[in-house]
């Protein structure tokens, strides 16, 4: 049985769409890899859930490796700063608040802010950067921009400063269309907005073969 690579970006409490991908789509088995591009939290109904479920297949012995995205973040410092508070309530911070059942995002679970402390800022594979957000080629490093690995919205890529490998992202919701077209790019945006289930050719949670280029849809159902 081949070992599958799937890269998922942006879930965003979307527990049960992030299920039927898994189990129902992509029939995972315990072989098959998984990265994850970040943003597990805010906005939809079931943070808490996703996180129970990544741990689940962590502790069933799937090789999952999530990364931290800018809603992991500014959930981290929201904790005991009232401007990043404010901040992370106007961006969805409220529903993982109702989530967790409580009020202060320092009132989470010290096991759920572990694993948002912990989520590295991107990986590097032999043939890819992961990547939440993307990489500031305007540094002679890219990978000394931390913010702009969960922030930009730049497409810009200079390969030469990577090694020439492709760079995957999420973060920037784009149409099922734009992420086929990109294949040919050195960028490969993945986020189809799963969240956004009402917004014109957005609301599925994708996830790409890394090895086929093969895509994976799964229609919000949260």
């Amino acid at each position: 049985m081949r070992t599958r690579r799937f890269v998922i970006p942006d879930i965003h409490g979307c527990a049960s769409t992030f299920s039927a991908l898994l189990h129902d789509v992509l029939k995972i088995h315990s072989s098959d890899i998984l990265y994850l591009l970040g943003d597990y939290a805010d906005r939809g109904p079931r943070s808490k859930e996703v996180i129970d479920q990544i741990f689940g297949l962590q502790s069933a012995g799937f090789p999952v490796y999530p990364i931290r995205g800018n809603h992991d973040d500014l959930l981290l410092r929201a904790c005991g700063n009232i401007d990043y508070l404010r901040v992370w309530i106007l961006n969805g911070g409220r529903a993982t608040l109702d989530s967790f059942g409580v009020e202060d995002p320092c009132e989470i679970p010290l096991t759920y802010r572990k694993f948002f402390n912990e989520l590295p800022f991107y990986l590097e594979l032999d043939d890819y950067i992961l990547v939440h957000a993307g990489l500031n080629f305007q540094k002679e490093d890219p990978f000394s921009d931390k913010e702009g690995m969960l922030w930009t919205r730049s497409r810009e890529i200079h390969s030469e400063l990577i090694g020439h490998k492709k760079v995957i992202t999420g973060h920037t919701p784009v149409s099922r269309e734009t992420i086929k077209q990109s294949f040919s790019s050195g960028l490969i945006p993945l986020d189809n907005g799963c969240v956004y289930a009402t917004t014109a050719e957005l609301g599925t949670l994708t996830a790409l073969d890394l090895d086929t280029h093969s895509l994976y849809f799964q229609k919000n159902i949260d």
